[in-house]
């Protein structure tokens, strides 16, 4: 089946991307990987990948448009026959601001404001849709640029959103664990506080519904059930919804999230409803058992990753030859770890240490090590205490490792041939599943593509 090429959102505020040049041409041949196109953000030029073997047909846009994300810009076709015949497809089926929010509200619903579109990003190359896990603010909320507004779920992580644009959030245009499409305005922020907020679904909700009491439902805080209900289950696959610092949180004190969905209090959670938690926890008291952290931690947890090792490698000699940019590749992984670790657990801007160690010596800590620019040394940290351990056996014979993970999670990075075999040794109590997770996910995501997680 033929394959859409489009637009890809390389940044969280970016809304169209330049094509700076097509690198291959209507017809050629095109494998997994190759690049197809070069693309201009306001950070950088990328070249953008194809994602499926066959054709190039169907190119709708030349060197020098500016594309809306989300738009479809060409067709990889399975046969050199289907891509003769395929039709171009028209830039003005482009996910236009007015025409997205057009196709979103029926004739006889409210204008929508005018302002900055929020759109729903692109986090991946072949990313064409993406579910919206939660909104941290509501309509009518004041937002910063860099606030966090939603949080956005791909097939390989969860993604903090931020709003981009300071001002107000005037209209809320999805819903929480909805599937949009890549491109689609999902709210718009005004720079005057709105008289009335909006709230839609991303399809249009009935003509009948009073779009006033849709406002005042977003608006309202959930209220605690008034007494429990049994039957509730997690959402997304058995996962349950709740941001990195609820979790962490939750974790330190020994509560169990399970127990607010099972008393009917709506997903996702967020530090607000830990009072609430904290109030439904059994009592030893009264015959409970509640949570012990110290039980907790008693368990091992283990997770492994293989990734390809040619873009870390292609992008050490890069950096050494065009940037004089001589590192140790450990060093480089130590800055991927900790942006990971420190986007997977929600540290926010606290400290992050991380401990690095070969295989027979420890190089020492190093405070915030994703936070200093490769070409400047990274702070020393003495003997804090680390958060997480980094472990770089990528020069021994060793190919997988297991790491006591007693004071700190532990990543190994080994070498195996032509790929990086990762794995993260934890204990229950320091990382739950879903940070773990994330984490290795981020990191591994970093190791193989470098330079676009750092640009």
């Amino acid at each position: 089946m033929p394959h859409d090429v489009i637009m890809p959102a390389l940044g969280m505020a970016q809304d169209t991307g330049l094509i700076v040049s097509w690198l291959k041409k209507p017809g050629d041949a095109v494998k997994t990987g190759d690049a197809l196109m070069e693309v201009e953000t306001d950070k950088a030029v990328m070249e953008v990948e194809a994602m499926a073997d066959g054709f190039l047909a169907a190119v709708s846009a030349e060197a020098g448009d500016h594309v809306p994300v989300g738009q479809v810009v060409a067709v990889i076709a399975d046969t050199a026959d289907a891509a003769n015949t395929a039709a171009p497809a028209s830039p003005s089926g482009a996910a236009e601001p007015d025409q997205a929010r057009g196709a979103q509200g029926n004739a006889g619903q409210d204008v929508l404001p005018s302002g900055e579109d929020i759109i729903m990003p692109a986090l991946g190359m072949a990313q064409d849709s993406g579910l919206i896990v939660a909104w941290r603010k509501k309509p009518g909320d004041a937002v910063a640029a860099s606030d966090i507004l939603l949080e956005v779920e791909t097939d390989k992580s969860v993604m903090e959103v931020e709003a981009g644009h300071d001002g107000f959030v005037a209209a809320i245009l999805a819903d929480a664990q909805q599937a949009v499409p890549v491109g689609s305005v999902i709210a718009i922020i005004t720079a005057e506080k709105p008289e009335n907020a909006v709230a839609r679904s991303h399809k249009s909700a009935p003509a009948h519904e009073d779009e006033a009491s849709r406002t005042a439902t977003a608006k309202a805080p959930p209220a605690a059930p008034e007494k429990p209900r049994t039957g509730g289950s997690p959402v997304s696959g058995g996962r349950i919804l709740a941001s990195p610092k609820t979790r962490r949180l939750a974790m330190e004190k020994g509560l169990d999230l399970s127990l607010l969905v099972q008393h009917g209090v709506p997903q996702p959670y967020h530090v607000s409803e830990l009072a609430l938690l904290e109030s439904l926890a059994p009592s030893p008291n009264a015959g409970g058992v509640a949570p012990s952290p110290a039980s907790v931690v008693a368990s091992p947890m283990h997770i492994g990753a293989r990734v390809a090792a040619s873009g870390c490698d292609e992008f050490i000699a890069w950096l050494a030859d065009d940037g004089d940019i001589h590192l140790e590749p450990r060093l480089i992984w130590l800055r991927f770890a900790a942006a990971a670790f420190r986007e997977a657990t929600g540290l926010g801007d606290k400290t992050l240490v991380v401990e690095t160690r070969t295989v027979r010596t420890t190089d020492g800590r190093f405070a915030d090590a994703d936070r200093s620019r490769l070409s400047r040394p990274v702070s020393a940290a003495g003997h804090q205490v680390p958060s997480l351990v980094l472990r770089d056996f990528s020069g021994s014979p060793i190919t997988a490792a297991t790491g006591s993970a007693i004071h700190a999670p532990v990543l190994t990075v080994c070498r195996e041939r032509e790929d990086y075999a990762v794995s993260l040794d934890y204990q229950a109590g320091q990382l739950d599943e879903d940070q773990a997770i994330d984490f290795v996910t981020g990191f591994a995501e970093r190791l193989g593509e470098p330079l676009r997680h750092l640009l």
